[in-house]
This record gives C-alpha cells, sequence and structure tokens, in this order.
C-alpha cells in the first residue's frame, strides 16, 4: 500500500453520503495513513465529529477556533503536514467554493494553503451534478490541478436513479494507492531483488549455510516498492517479512535461486542481487541421516553456478544489474574486478572488518562503485537508510 504513513487530510462536507467517510476512515488508517479530519459546518449535521475521531484516532477539525478547549486550528501547519487532502463527500456548495476561491470556513482555508495534491469525490443529486454550472466549476478545479473521483450511476437519495452517488470508499482507497503509485520515480519498472542465505543439503537433516539474516534485502525490496517499482522478491530461508505488497518467491538452495532469478530476470528493468548465495555445495546428497561414526566425515564440495555471472551475461541494454561484495580483505579491488568481470551496473562493497556492518546486525556500512568506478563512500546507517542510498543511486542511472 503506497498509503503506509502518508499523512492525509480527509474533508467531509454537507452530503447523505457523509456516512461513507466513517468507513472512508477507517480503510485509510487501516492502510497505515496518519488521518485527520476537517468537517464543515453542513457535514456536522449528517456525521458526529465523536465517529470520525474515535476511527481517525485524532481530533476532528471544524472550525478555526475551538472554543470548548481554547485551541485555534492553524489552517497553513494542516495544509502543509498533509501529504494529500481528499474531500469525500464535496458537495456542490464547496465545490463552487474550490472554483472560485471563496473562504469562509476550515476546510477552504485549508484548502488554499495547501502545497499537496487535492482529490475530490463528489456526491449530489442528478440534477445538481448534470447542471452547467457544477460541470464548469468541475473543469475549473480540475485546471487548477486537482483530481476528481468521479461519482457513480446508482440510487440516490432524492429515489432518482444515475450519476451523483458518491464513489465507495474502497474505490476511493484504491484510487488514491494508484495515483500515489503513479507519480513515484519508479513506476512502471519491474525489479527483482534477492535477500537471504541459501541452505545447500548434506543429507536430509543437514546442511550448508551462511549466517545472512535477509534484512538488507528485505530493506531493499520494500524500499524500490515505496518507489512505485512492481517488485518480486526471491528470499533464501530467513524469518524476514516484508512491510509491502511485493511478490515473494520462496527458495532455500542456489540452485532453486538460480532457476527462479533465469525465470524472473528476462522480464525485469533492474535487478539487485543482495542475497548471500552459496559458491560449493556437497557433490553427493546423502538419501538418509548420516550417522555419527569414529572415523572423521570428508565432505567432496563442487561448485554452484554463479548466479550474478550468468545474469550479467544475458543482460539486456535496458537492464540494470547491481550486485554486492562482502569481503574480508582487499576490499576495494575485489569489488572493482566483479563490477567489470560480471557486467554491473553498481557494485555495493561492505566489509566484515567494519563493527556493526555484515550479516545479521540491524545496521550497514557501504562503498558504492558505479561503472566509470566512481567511489561513494558512507557512512554506519540503520539497513532501512542504507536502501534509501542505494536506491538513490539506482534512481540516477535509471532511464
Amino acid at each position: 500500500m503506497m498509503l503506509k504513513n502518508k499523512n492525509i487530510i480527509l474533508g467531509v462536507c454537507g452530503s447523505i453520503a457523509a456516512y461513507k467517510s466513517a468507513f472512508l476512515v477507517r480503510l485509510l488508517v487501516k492502510a497505515g495513513a496518519n488521518v485527520k479530519v476537517i468537517l464543515t459546518p453542513d457535514g456536522a449535521n449528517f456525521i458526529t465529529p465523536l465517529t470520525l475521531a474515535t476511527l481517525s484516532k485524532n481530533p476532528v477539525y471544524t472550525q478555526y477556533f475551538e472554543e470548548e478547549t481554547g485551541v485555534w486550528s492553524n489552517h497553513v501547519e494542516l495544509g502543509l503536514w498533509a501529504d494529500l487532502i481528499i474531500i469525500a463527500p464535496i458537495s456542490a456548495n464547496t465545490l463552487a467554493k474550490l472554483a472560485t476561491g471563496i473562504c469562509d470556513n476550515l476546510l477552504t482555508a485549508v484548502y488554499l494553503s495547501a502545497k499537496c495534491p487535492v482529490y475530490v469525490a463528489p456526491a449530489m443529486d442528478l440534477d445538481m451534478w448534470k447542471h452547467e454550472t457544477t460541470q464548469a466549476n468541475i473543469e475549473k478545479i480540475i485546471s487548477f490541478g486537482n483530481t476528481v473521483i468521479a461519482p457513480a450511476n446508482g440510487e440516490l437519495a432524492s429515489g432518482l436513479w444515475g450519476e451523483g452517488r458518491m464513489a465507495e470508499p474502497e474505490e476511493i482507497v484504491s484510487f488514491l494507492d494508484s495515483a500515489i503509485k503513479r507519480s513515484m520515480p519508479l513506476f512502471g519498472k519491474t525489479v527483482m531483488v534477492t535477500a537471504g542465505p541459501t541452505y545447500e543439503a548434506i543429507d536430509p537433516v543437514r546442511f550448508i549455510g551462511n549466517h545472512s539474516s535477509g534484512k538488507m534485502g528485505f530493506a531493499l525490496a520494500d524500499e524500490l516498492t515505496r518507489l512505485g517499482a512492481d517488485v518480486t522478491l526471491i528470499a533464501g530461508p530467513t524469518a524476514q517479512k516484508s512491510t509491502q505488497m511485493l511478490k515473494r518467491i520462496d527458495v532455500v538452495s542456489a540452485q532453486d535461486m538460480f532457476n527462479a532469478c533465469s525465470s524472473v530476470f528476462p522480464n525485469t528493468d533492474i535487478t539487485v542481487m543482495c542475497a548471500a548465495v552459496a559458491d560449493y555445495r556437497p557433490k553427493v546428497v546423502a538419501t538418509q541421516k548420516i550417522k555419527k561414526q569414529d572415523s572423521d566425515l570428508v565432505l567432496e564440495l563442487e561448485k554452484t553456478t554463479d548466479i550474478l555471472a550468468s545474469l550479467g551475461t544475458a543482460k539486456k541494454a535496458h537492464q540494470i544489474l547491481v550486485g554486492f561484495a562482502l569481503e574480508t580483505n582487499d576490499e576495494e579491488n575485489y569489488a572493482k574486478g566483479k563490477l567489470e568481470k560480471k557486467n554491473l551496473d553498481l557494485v555495493v562493497l561492505n566489509s566484515l572488518n567494519d563493527k556493526g556492518a555484515g550479516f545479521k546486525s540491524d545496521t550497514n556500512k557501504i562503498t558504492i562503485f558505479n561503472k566509470a568506478l566512481e567511489r561513494t563512500v558512507f557512512e554506519m546507517k540503520s539497513k532501512t537508510d542504507v536502501a534509501k542510498d542505494i536506491c538513490a543511486a539506482i534512481l540516477k542511472i535509471a532511464k
């Protein structure tokens, strides 16, 4: 959901459709948004501030100055606080005010102070909606850059049947979510991210693995999703969970990851290979649990497929491929070598010599090299912030 952590002002005007605003608030909060409601004087005749305050978990604003609390509602601060404003329902009266700049209540004052996108969902009777004045006002507010969520056909409060019903709350939330996504810099881009370790079986019980938690890869997948991309996350065995809506493919072994990557990669614009894939696996996997014996156990290992090199060979001109290099010595030379040999566009280097970086940690310290071998060094940060730095580097080269 693109609405997560968004600051949203919901304006509610005088209309029988105001009852739907309660459901709308509930859905917005469920989507993770921070919601503040501004209720016009006429809107308060149809739904109570208490209902909307309870559902939004915030006080409801009804006028400039609240006599009971002595609090002044600063319309400028509210307008600047909002990431978006949705007026649902908007009446013909308020619609006319927005079109002409009339500022006679708190909602219209906040509208005139706002710098964010504004959406309106009209609700009125058929003849009011079809009237030339209303349609002219609609065209005018659209010319100002506002967005109208068109009313639906259906039974109206007057008993008539036709256009004028406010869009359903679920439709409004979906519309807002899609609109935000379309405005994101990676909208329309398909992205593949790998994360976590691989486990290479020795027998049905034991395996060879590594200490990767998947935290860095999941942080990257979440951030790329927030930037509007359609993300497929290919995850090795890990307890991590994504905070965003994305497609997830779970794998276990290096071969599983190779198969999944080979299937997804041809249709991607950006690939970020963050997983810690095993370089070797047992040549022979026992079908039964190996019993403890007096003699030593000797395992013969064979190389796994180099997934990153394989993708680098298959990479098309429009595709961006990002690799990771976790090193313990001669770090920069190894990272630059990987960049060139595997046809990468960026390589992200982190060193186990940096305390607080690497596996399992919530922090990381990275250096990014681009194709020109230009180096950008970052300080120690949370993996969430590191993901933002990596995505910023990707955005610089994304077409």
